[in-house]
């Protein structure tokens, strides 16, 4: 197991030690899990595709969630929505 100290940016980044980051290509995308104070970073092509769509539809609903409890909504009728949703 490797162990590193990185910071976090005023901005939130972060850096990946070079030495665990060697399998990493530029542009790949990686899940990034809270657990409570542990957080678990994972190559997002690693999951089956099931998994992967999953994933991407919570963290879509929950932005449409918080976008909601801000007031930043719109009523639309029921074949709008359903449209939008088709779109996702």
């Amino acid at each position: 197991m490797e162990v590193s100290i990185i910071r976090v940016s005023s901005k939130g980044q972060i850096v990946i030690p070079a030495s665990m980051r060697k399998d990493l290509s530029e542009g790949e995308e990686l899940l990034i899990i809270r657990e409570g104070d542990r957080y678990i970073l994972k190559p997002l092509d690693e999951l089956t595709p099931a998994l992967k769509e999953d994933i991407l539809f919570a963290e879509k609903t929950e932005h449409a969630f918080l976008e909601y409890q801000k007031g930043a909504f719109k009523t639309k009728d029921k074949s709008a929505f359903i449209d939008e949703l088709a779109s996702w």
